[in-house]
């Protein structure tokens, strides 16, 4: 799923998202999918079973026979292990559709599986509205088997395609472009615009994820790891096929106009499809732990790819993996040591009670006794947009203030992980900030043993 920059537009098409006077604010509908926290992809589909990353589009559709199928498992074990959203890929590189497509021939339609007469997107939207999840889809522009590619008529090829799944398939929570294309591929001009303008008229509360949005932007690589500086703010101004540096995506920017949370894809395995061959290489809870950390505890969201086998079952190894990692992080952040001890509107975990903080005057939490922790917690109220700049974390060791963490950026929600200290008292200090800082949560915690 090697990404190239291509889903770039010149200009800001900030469609939906909503301006303060002073500074950008997340749409409705970015601002749930921000507080999922962690959404799950599905890579599925002839890869899965010819054994690779990249199809070539030439795959017969005999292929594809998950004979143990059971999207009910997938989901209720995503369900199971807190995830927000099941996203699948519903087509990816090779063209081969997921679903019976009246626009080809190339799907589910033509396989043995179920003597042609399966459906993959409505078995697994049908699961997640019974476990309580949101689904997704992925719809890839590379399209490898369609003869259309390369010219005008994809364009139309792909949009019919796009409706069928936003029109059949009941409520849609993100719709997922991928920028991903091979070096000799066919050059193809992409109506991204009318892609968009499919979802907002059809999926209204959908979330579009391109490489700079309009909603949602990538990372800006596949590790799992989101900047410690990360803005949800960009500007796409001047972009185009290539133009746009991983880095900035990475870390957002200050002043950009354009309000586009990270979001941080990453797999559970080293590929993004299943391979009997990594059976030994599925990243431990801890691991997972980690990833958390690093995209969710950075102003991101986490999507973690946990890709079906070849019966068509999300392997027993996976399984256990991300239940764990659930437990884990549970375990971690059950005991606010700051609750009862600030505001309330800071332990409630609401983002709209908050309270001030100006710059550089410092706030300090009373714990009445002394606490061990070494896990921190802070987000700001980013329905009014995203303030502090920097930032200093200080605990009191009995004579004096001494440094635990000096940081950028908050966001939605920062974590902060620190050897243990023992103290009475911690102070926050916003040093730097556009404005008045809107603190929403704070949180102060011990680590499970599992970490």
């Amino acid at each position: 799923m090697k990404k190239i920059l291509l889903c770039l537009v010149a200009g800001c098409f900030c469609s939906g998202i909503v301006f303060s006077q002073t500074l950008p604010t997340p749409s409705g509908r970015q601002l749930q999918w921000q507080q999922m926290e962690t959404n799950a992809f599905l890579h599925f589909t002839v890869n899965t079973f010819t054994d690779r990353e990249w199809g070539e589009g030439t795959e017969s559709e005999a292929v594809f026979n998950p004979t143990k199928f059971d999207a009910r498992q997938w989901i209720k074990a995503l369900k199971d292990a807190g995830f927000k959203m099941a996203i699948l890929t519903a087509k990816h590189h090779d063209g081969f559709c997921l679903w019976p497509s009246a626009y080809t021939t190339h799907s589910v339609k033509n396989s043995p599986w179920k003597n042609g007469k399966g459906d993959v997107v409505k078995e697994v939207a049908d699961a997640c509205r019974e476990y309580g999840l949101k689904f997704g889809v992925y719809l890839s522009p590379w399209d490898r088997h369609e003869p259309s590619y390369g010219t005008p008529a994809y364009n139309t090829y792909y949009k019919n395609q796009l409706k069928e799944l936003l029109t059949n398939y009941g409520e849609i929570s993100e719709v997922w472009f991928d920028g991903a294309k091979g070096e000799n591929a066919k050059d193809m001009q992409y109506d991204f615009k009318g892609y968009w303008n499919i979802v907002r008229e059809l999926q209204p509360k959908a979330v579009i994820f391109s490489d700079a949005g309009p909603d949602v932007r990538w990372v800006g690589n596949e590790s799992g790891n989101a900047g410690q500086t990360c803005w949800s703010t960009i500007d796409t101004v001047g972009m185009a096929p290539g133009k746009a540096n991983p880095a900035y995506l990475n870390t957002g920017d200050a002043n950009g106009k354009c309000w586009i949370p990270a979001e941080t894809d990453v797999s559970i395995r080293p590929g993004w499809f299943y391979h009997a061959a990594e059976n030994d290489k599925v990243k431990t809870p801890q691991q997972l732990v980690n990833l958390y950390y690093q995209s969710a505890g950075h102003n991101s969201l986490l999507l973690l790819n946990i890709p079906p086998n070849r019966e068509g079952l999300l392997s027993q190894q996976d399984v256990e993996n991300i239940k764990t990692f659930r437990e884990i992080v549970n375990e971690t952040f059950k005991i606010n040591f700051a609750k009862n001890k600030v505001p309330s509107s800071l332990t409630d975990k609401k983002l709209n009670t908050f309270i001030s903080l100006t710059a550089n005057h410092p706030y300090v939490i009373d714990f009445k006794k002394v606490i061990k922790t070494d896990r921190a917690m802070l987000q700001e109220n980013i329905a009014n947009g995203q303030r502090i700049i920097k930032g200093l974390l200080e605990y009191w060791d009995g004579s004096s203030w001494k440094k635990m963490e000096e940081f950028t950026t908050v966001g939605y929600k920062r974590l902060f992980r620190f050897k243990e200290i023992a103290s009475q008292k911690i102070r926050l200090t916003v040093l730097e900030s556009k404005g008045k800082v809107q603190l929403a949560e704070v949180g102060f915690f011990k680590a499970s043993t599992k970490e």
